[in-house]
């Protein structure tokens, strides 16, 4: 048996390796048994296990150990066998420990001599006793507990001059290389530079890392159109344990997902948890393929037990963690269904988000209940109230793997797309709440942040729609974006001739010193392909090239990065080490900016960067979450080279000029070269982009937009003058805001709501500046705040938003209107109902005007409750400023001007504004004491 130990330096690395055509070994001089050293069929097992035990000991070990002797193995590799410092090396730590030498100037030391140990266990005593004699000094350098140290202090022990040996602690005691994690060579060299002045070495001078800061961090999310989405949710007061699977996640972004096990596992530790808690139930998540690999034990178990908990199988059609390959045996969610049935499961319920995929109850054991996955919740919640073992078995199509089946042309290309009217959108997350889906993006708009369907990530999923908002509209054909026209993308496409033709060819770095590229993204975006075109063009021109890619859960939207290294000499490390890199390829600021990143750039780096900067997983949970790329890019630019760097909206750019932000890659990879960054010539990286051969018209032209946009960088802001502006780009004139304010008033209803809106700033502005001495921020904050309550959007205003936008064809209006909406059994909200835009838009345009009778008795979406809420809190809002102002102090201006903004958080529609107003209100009240606790109960 032969064992390797598997880390990411050897399982996540490419490169080149040169094999020679004839591999000779030596036999060495032993004596055989007559048995000879392989199966001997005369030994019966295990009658015989002594007599095959002693073979093993006594036979093939010192045969074993005498072919390792006689085909050196184990081996000095650098330095002169006289050398009194020996440093043995294991595997990986090789090369980092030669890099940390090279880097301490030690590397060709006449004292320091270095031996690699290929075999390390069991440990070849004649080499290493052959290194070690005449050392005063053996230093082990080895990852995890001491292996190779421990063997070597047992063959040395009985020597007359055995040397003093280092490893995991120094001479006193103390830690010296580290048992857990990982070795690298700022690590090595902080150890050698302890080490070895006792031994006759100068002191080292190291290097000082600086210290770096964290900013958005990146944490791996279910994909776009995930079922895990909605088959990993939970009735509220239930609890889950994972297992192994893509829903493991749901224990980093679920806080009733607790724990999970080994495949084969699943929700077994409940079988003996349940009787010492008062908890009744247990819902267990468990994958197609686990199911099929193990976990139907774990289920037979909790049958077996009586275990009162609920099984919940997702049917996905692939194994999605390790490439989508079909469960072994091709199991149906039928055949599930009868094998639970037969080990004797006691309620079973098939659930699917197409109702129509459901098999007929005439194929499936007696009384399985059948549901769409809009019941999921009721379902799970029968489950729960069932004393025994119950099972959901969730029937949806893995995102990912659906995904890769349209572009391979085995599943039609979605027939419908969603989109998000932003001038209806109020950021109030209920879509996000309902779907969980990371393709709902945040854009900045003049009223702030908003939302909208990301068309590169967008999987038609749909359950997005269930959020209670009248801004979704649903069109056939390609998706409705911001993208450019036809129009737009063909005259984009006649003008790349025009400035390509005078793109001039960059002077490229030479290769003195190995050139080494940080190439860092999020999952699903493309940036390894990236990594490996780079690579595959360093190899077709003939250099040493090496890859390392962390990817985790990369195609989970986590962070991933590539370290790239390619050099005309073998290359000595498999990781860039610290303050080395070249060029860092940013295609996302915040795995960019990340400590581990910055640490490894060179001051002299140069960054290529894209500021359109994706809000990730934080953004399913805080609405608010703070974007900023300029913040990003100051954090990068202290450790790199800022004057030769660039930053540009990349994925807004991919989309304008492709459609698509998944071009983002090759863009930033272009302008790398273009900038003279990059050591492989443009006919290398556009052949390696052939021969990648996934969209490699497009990968061409995105190369070719890449250089135009590095050598003039001023195209960026003629292809996206219309552009919504980047987060934290705030207009800082209250005057213009004001302005705006007033005008989308009057658009709004008329001049008399206008001027009562005036009226309330300019008393609000007068009162600040005989404060403060102008006006600031609880000026800005009445600007805003009093525009949001005067200006709640009602139908009318939905119905002049929608009528005002264009759309694709045949849109769709998902909406809820009064009267005839009536009431969702499942969530107990109004149902949305879907209106055809032949209706809808003719209605939209007619119920605009219907904006004179606001407020007035003719006004019959007035007398809804929600409507007069509206209004009581336009008119509380405004007396409360004019009961504050009066009285208002430097001290209580900060509370005034929360008090003031306290329209901000109400958003939404229906049952969500509902809410949003119950808690206003509530803040309200503490606000209000806080100002002037006298008059609180008036208030």
């Amino acid at each position: 048996w032969v064992a390797l130990k598997t880390i990411a330096e050897t399982a996540e690395q490419h490169g080149l390796a040169t094999i020679p055509s004839i591999r000779t070994f030596t036999t060495p001089a032993i004596t055989l048994p007559s048995h000879g050293l392989n199966l001997d069929p005369t030994l019966p097992w295990p009658a015989q296990r002594r007599e095959l035990e002693r073979r093993v000991i006594e036979d093939r070990m010192p045969a074993l150990l005498a072919w390792a002797h006689a085909n050196k193995l184990d081996r000095q590799t650098h330095g002169p066998i006289t050398a009194e410092i020996g440093i043995v090396t294991v595997g990986k730590a090789h090369h980092d420990t030669m890099h940390a030498l090279r880097r301490l100037g030690l590397d060709t030391h006449p004292a320091i001599a270095v031996f690699k140990v290929a075999m390390a266990w069991p440990l070849e005593p004649h080499g290493i006793s052959t290194f070690a004699a005449g050392k005063r000094l053996l230093i082990v350098v080895e990852e995890k507990r001491s292996l190779v140290e421990m063997q070597l202090r047992d063959t040395l022990y009985n020597q007359p001059d055995r040397p003093t040996i280092l490893g995991k602690t120094d001479l006193a005691g103390a830690p010296l290389l580290p048992a857990t994690m990982e070795l690298s060579p700022e690590l090595l060299m902080a150890a050698l530079a302890r080490a070895l002045p006792d031994f006759g070495i100068p002191e080292i001078a190291q290097p000082a890392i600086a210290p770096r800061e964290a900013l958005l961090a990146r944490a791996p999310m279910f994909c776009a159109g995930c079922p895990h989405n909605t088959s990993t949710a939970l009735p509220q007061g239930s609890f889950a344990m994972a297992g192994i699977g893509c829903h493991t996640m749901a224990v980093s972004t679920s806080p009733e997902t607790r724990t999970f096990s080994q495949m084969g596992g699943e929700g077994v530790p409940w079988v003996g948890l349940q009787t010492f808690t008062t908890l009744p139930h247990m819902f267990a998540n468990m994958g197609d393929g686990t199911y099929q690999h193990s976990g139907l034990l774990a289920i037979r178990q909790a049958i077996a037990a009586k275990t009162r908990m609920t099984y919940k199988i997702l049917y996905n059609d692939a194994v999605a963690m390790t490439g989508g390959q079909p469960a072994e045996g091709a199991p149906t969610v039928l055949s599930i269904a009868r094998q639970l049935s037969a080990e004797g499961i006691g309620l079973l319920a098939i659930v699917a988000d197409d109702p129509a995929r459901l098999p007929s109850p005439a194929d499936l054991p007696p009384n399985t209940l059948r549901h769409g996955r809009d019941d999921l919740d009721s379902v799970q919640q029968t489950m729960r109230d069932f004393h025994g073992v119950g099972a959901i078995i969730y029937d949806q199509v893995c995102a990912t793997e659906k995904r890769r089946r349209r572009k391979r042309g085995k599943l039609a290309q979605a027939d419908k797309h969603v989109s998000i009217n932003a001038a209806i959108c109020e950021n109030c997350g209920d879509c996000t709440v309902q779907s969980n889906c990371i393709a709902i993006e945040p854009i900045e708009t003049d009223h702030g942040r908003k939302r909208r369907i990301s068309p590169t990530s967008c999987n038609t999923d749909l359950s997005c729609l269930k959020g209670f908002c009248p801004s979704f509209v649903t069109t056939t054909g390609p998706a409705f974006t911001k993208a450019p026209t036809i129009d737009h993308t063909t005259r984009w496409q006649a003008r790349e001739a025009e400035l390509s033709a005078k793109l001039p060819t960059p002077i490229l770095p030479n290769l003195a010193t190995p050139w080494r590229g940080l190439f860092a993204g999020i999952g699903g975006g493309g940036i390894v392909t990236c990594s490996a075109i780079v690579a595959m063009a360093a190899h077709l021109e003939g250099h040493h090239v090496s890859t390392l890619d962390f990817t985790g859960l990369a195609q989970k939207n986590g962070a991933v990065v590539s370290h790239v290294q390619i050099a005309d000499t073998p290359l000595d490390v498999v990781r860039i080490p610290q303050t080395e890199a070249d060029l860092l390829l940013g295609a996302d600021l915040a795995v960019s900016a990340d400590p581990e990143i910055l640490g490894r750039c060179a001051p002299r780096a140069v960054v290529i960067g894209n500021l359109d900067l994706q809000a990730g997983a934080g953004f399913l949970t805080d609405r608010d979450l703070p974007i900023d790329a300029a913040l990003h890019r100051r954090a990068i630019e202290r450790h790199t080279d800022k004057s030769r760097s660039l930053y540009l909206r990349g994925s807004l750019l991919a989309e304008r000029l492709f459609g698509t932000a998944q071009a983002v890659n090759t863009v930033l990879l272009g302008i790398a070269w273009q900038l003279g960054t990059v050591p492989l010539t443009e006919a290398s990286l556009l052949r390696a982009i052939e021969l990648n051969g996934t969209a490699t018209a497009l990968n061409r032209r995105a190369f070719l937009w890449g250089r135009m946009l590095g050598e003039t960088p001023t195209l960026a802001a003629e292809i996206l003058s219309d552009a919504d502006p980047l987060p934290n780009t705030l207009d800082p004139n209250l005057d213009s805001v004001v302005a705006r304010r007033t005008a989308e008033l009057i658009a709004y209803q008329g001049p008399a709501l206008a001027r009562r809106y005036r009226t309330l700033l300019e008393a609000t502005v007068a009162r600040e500046t005989e404060l403060s001495g102008q006006p600031g921020p609880l000026s800005r904050a009445v600007a805003e705040g009093a525009y949001r309550a005067l200006a709640p959007k009602d139908e009318y205003e939905v119905a002049r938003q929608h009528a005002a936008a264009t759309y694709g064809p045949t849109p769709v209006f998902h909406l809820a209107p009064p009267l005839i909406s009536g009431t969702d059994k499942a969530t107990g909200r109004p149902r949305k109902r879907a209106i055809p835009g032949w209706l809808a838009i003719p209605l939209f345009r007619i119920l605009q005007h219907g904006k004179a009778l606001r407020g007035t008795p003719l006004d019959l979406f007035g007398y809804q409750h929600e409507r007069r809420a509206e209004r009581a809190f336009a008119n509380q809002y405004e007396a409360d400023l004019q009961s504050l102002l009066p009285r208002l102090r430097p001290d209580t201006l900060a509370t005034a001007t929360t008090l003031a903004g306290l329209p901000m958080a109400i958003r939404g529609f229906g049952p969500v504004k509902a809410a949003a107003m119950a808690d206003a209100a509530t803040r309200r009240t503490h606000l209000i004491a806080r100002l002037h606790p006298a008059t609180i109960l008036a208030a």
